[in-house]
């Protein structure tokens, strides 16, 4: 069909217009017609569309079903279908004996129905509870895992308790962020970032430190569990009477969720304490239902390990509990490692006897004799690990006893300066680990000089001096000032040593070249070399603290140079073992250029300048 224009002649006529209305009428008939074939085309394409797009999706349901008919025969199919279910049990037990996977019964049960039914019916690997919470998380959690873990099995509980807000924490790390020169104390007990979950499970730690509550680490990554129900905030209605105290507690507990979480969770825990071989219990500050710890009391026969450890010190009165408790006990017959850090203890309480490992964090309110810390020294006389830190000590007031631990391997003391006492009470033929971190008052090394002899020169290869004391100190540190280094002449196994608040320049010059004039090495004492290295297989050196005037760090680029030179065998058959870390915070200010001579040589180097405080001229810490 064509369309032509049509023309007529200008100016119009009478029989030129009633063609231009003859042709008008003509035409706009035909565009009506051709519209309603428009409408019609579409319409039939539209039904078309339709009924393609319904085949389609008939075809795709019919797709999908025989994909998932597909899927199920294959794994139908599979190979670990035709494992027998003892070997599939050998496989459970394995990822649950696996270090970091003790808590894979979780993703073990989510698997398929077969595998659920498996995991439930077999109680062990739901005996080892690693959990992260908040208050306002569900208890029951805890109460599932327990339920999972049958009535007979042992349980090893290891449960984190987060109560400060993701705000606060937020701002604190921006604090710590503002003052990168800084670093935080190890001696604070510390939690690792809030988590972002209600729940996760957390790998377990060995007991390795004494003052952080959890070490982070290279661990596999978290199992992620569900977020547990919060209680909801529903507004009260308005026909409500304002005076009903019933329908205000309840509006009360609305908005303030978490607020009973302990009461909850330690009741399913302690109804199932006979069963406890391991517990462990932190949390950085305190929580409303704190005094549901109250409740931890009564037999626990196969309890080995018991820990409660608060980041945050607080104050508490007389609690009816087990480390409380000074008449009989309860049956704890297998108790051998006992951590108690802010939380409240009896010095004469039975559980605190026969034990391998002791960790006591004293709170603040507790001033006990001195002679009453060796009491409970004395009565632990198998100890293989002791930590002890008291911020209050009082004189003794009974003769005191020298105490032989015939097995202790590591030591760690801190807090008041009398608890350095502690140590000139003591001989420990086996010490590996020396840690102190007391007031400052004295210089230490006579009394850790008198230690060595008096322990016939045990096999010390860490000592730590006023390193991880938090307290403030101008120039020397908390532990008293290191005046000589003649110690470290019976120091032969020394690996790792640690220092703060000592002079630079000393402490370099002992390490140094023994053939350099300008090293004022410490005469020998009892037999040990007096022309040779001090400590020749000195690995790891940290300083924290350790100011010097402008040839200490001279003396330190020496040190270095003569113990680690350029080639590795430069040093001959009587060289010292190469440094592999070493850690200056807070010491005399260090150039880039410097760092990077260090790094040249030493395998790790970690550097961070002092804080000046203006008004005073003066580094601070």
């Amino acid at each position: 069909m064509s369309f032509s224009t049509v023309l007529f002649p200008d100016p119009p006529t009478r029989d030129s217009l009633a063609s231009a209305r003859f042709s008008l009428s003509a035409t706009r008939a035909t565009a009506s017609q051709l519209s309603s074939k428009i409408l019609a085309a579409e319409s039939a394409l539209a039904q078309l569309i339709r009924e393609s797009q319904h085949a389609i999706e008939e075809m795709q349901h019919a797709y999908g079903a025989l994909q998932d008919q597909i899927f199920r025969t294959e794994a139908y199919l599979s190979g670990i279908r035709r494992l027998p279910v003892e070997l599939l049990r050998e496989i459970f037990m394995w990822c649950f004996n696996s270090n970091g996977y003790e808590a894979s019964a979780w993703t073990l049960s989510s698997v398929c129905t077969s595998w659920r039914t498996l995991a439930l019916s077999m109680p062990l690997i739901w005996s080892k509870i690693r959990l992260i919470t908040t208050p306002q998380s569900s208890a029951d959690t805890i109460r599932l895992w327990l339920e999972r873990s049958g009535s007979s099995v042992p349980l090893d509980i290891e449960i984190v308790l987060r109560v400060a807000s993701p705000k606060s924490t937020t701002s604190n790390s921006n604090a710590d962020a503002s003052n990168m020169s800084r670093p935080p104390r190890a001696s604070s007990p510390t939690l690792p970032p809030y988590p972002q979950t209600s729940h996760y499970v957390v790998p377990h730690h060995p007991p390795g430190g004494t003052v952080t509550i959890l070490a982070p680490g290279n661990v596999p990554p978290p199992i992620i569990m569900p977020h547990s129900p919060t209680p909801p905030h529903t507004p009260s209605s308005p026909h409500s009477s304002t005076t009903d105290s019933s329908c205000q507690s309840e509006r009360s507990e609305r908005q303030r969720p978490g607020m009973h979480w302990g009461h909850i969770a330690f009741f399913y825990l302690v109804e199932q304490m006979r069963r406890w071989e391991r517990f462990v219990f932190r949390f950085d500050k305190q929580f409303a239902s704190l005094s549901a710890l109250k409740g931890i009391n009564g037999d626990a026969p196969l309890l080995k390990e018991f820990e409660v450890t608060s980041a945050e010190a607080a104050f508490y009165t007389e609690w009816p509990w087990l480390p409380n408790s000074s008449g009989p006990i309860p049956s704890l017959p297998n108790l051998r490692t006992l951590t108690l850090q802010h939380a409240p203890f009896k010095w004469n309480s039975p559980m605190l006897r026969n034990l391998h490992v002791l960790v006591l964090r004293a709170v603040p309110t507790l001033h006990i004799p001195f002679d009453r810390i060796l009491y409970i020294i004395a009565q632990n006389p198998a100890l293989t690990e002791l930590s002890l830190h008291f911020q209050g000590v009082l004189p003794a007031i009974l003769p005191l006893t020298p105490i032989t631990l015939q097995g202790l391997k590591k030591l760690n003391i801190g807090g008041h300066y009398l608890l350095s006492s502690v140590v000139d009470a003591l001989s420990l033929p086996m010490l590996q680990s020396l840690t102190i971190d007391v007031e400052a008052r004295d210089p230490i090394e006579d009394t850790i000089s008198a230690l060595i002899t008096r322990s016939q020169k045990p096999p010390i290869e860490h000592l730590s001096i006023a390193y991880n004391s938090s307290a403030q100190a101008f120039y020397y540190g908390p532990g008293g000032v290191v005046i000589s280094w003649s110690l470290l002449n019976d120091l032969p196994s020394l690996k790792t040593l640690q220092v703060g608040g000592t002079p630079l320049e000393g402490l370099v010059s002992a390490l140094g070249d023994p053939e350099d004039d300008d090293n004022n090495h410490p005469p020998a004492v009892g037999g040990g070399p007096a022309h040779g290295w001090i400590c020749p297989n000195l690995e790891r050196l940290g300083m924290r603290a350790c100011h010097g005037h402008s040839e200490g760090m001279g003396r330190l680029i020496r040190m270095v140079e003569a113990r680690n030179p350029t080639h590795a065998n430069a040093g001959g058959a009587g060289a010292p073992d190469r440094l592999k870390v070493l850690e200056m915070h807070e010491c005399t200010s260090v150039g880039a250029d410097i760092v990077q001579w260090l790094e040249g040589r030493v395998g790790v180097v970690v550097c961070t300048e002092p804080v000046y405080d203006r008004s005073l001229g003066h580094p601070y810490l």
